[in-house]
């Protein structure tokens, strides 16, 4: 994950974790870093200062809101350092994904990058929806969306698989969303 003011951290060092495992000192100086009023929290507000989507511009707020949310397991409305933790792998994660995807390395992805990633993702969508989710999560207007609205699309998709699949009268399966159904769905996100 990176965050403005970081340095490499030099996997294959003596003493650094194996990949894929952050050092929980590394962590703890970033935590620090990010945590400005040292109250042992981080808000949202903290923690989108301290974002960098790759792009040189401030994280969504969204984003940082949902993310927030996501990893907030005591309902403070804020992380600790344990969760903290699990937000870094969380992004990292996100962040490798997303970078897999981005084919022309240019940072943001594309609709076809997004239609492959979704796809393998298992979404079997429409022509047009690429088109509607493009429009949703686009911040900048190029026809592209950006790591932290990637990963914000990506959430979404996967709340409102578990929302259809929560319906009895939709087949909980991969294949096929009703173009209506979901676009509705979309406009209510917002």
């Amino acid at each position: 994950m990176a965050y403005y003011g970081q340095q490499q951290q030099g996997y294959g060092q003596q003493g650094a974790p194996p990949p894929g495992q952050p050092d929980q000192n590394f962590l703890w100086s970033v935590f620090q870093r990010v945590d400005k009023d040292r109250s042992g929290q981080i808000t949202a507000t903290e923690l989108g200062q301290a974002l960098s989507n790759g792009t040189w511009t401030p994280f969504n707020p969204e984003t940082v809101r949902l993310m927030i949310g996501m990893f907030d397991r005591d309902n403070s409305g804020s992380i600790n350092f344990q969760e903290f933790s699990s937000l870094w792998k969380y992004v990292t994660d996100w962040q490798n994904c997303f970078r897999s995807y981005d084919r022309d390395n240019s940072g943001a992805i594309d609709k076809n990058e997004l239609k492959t990633a979704l796809t393998s993702f298992g979404y079997r969508l429409s022509e047009r929806f690429y088109f509607i989710l493009i429009k949703k999560f686009d911040r900048s207007g190029r026809g592209t969306v950006a790591f932290d609205d990637f990963i914000q699309c990506c959430v979404v998709m996967q709340v409102i698989r578990c929302m259809l699949c929560l319906k009895p009268y939709f087949a909980c399966t991969l294949a096929n969303f009703r173009i209506q159904t979901v676009g509705k769905i979309l406009r209510h996100s917002s």
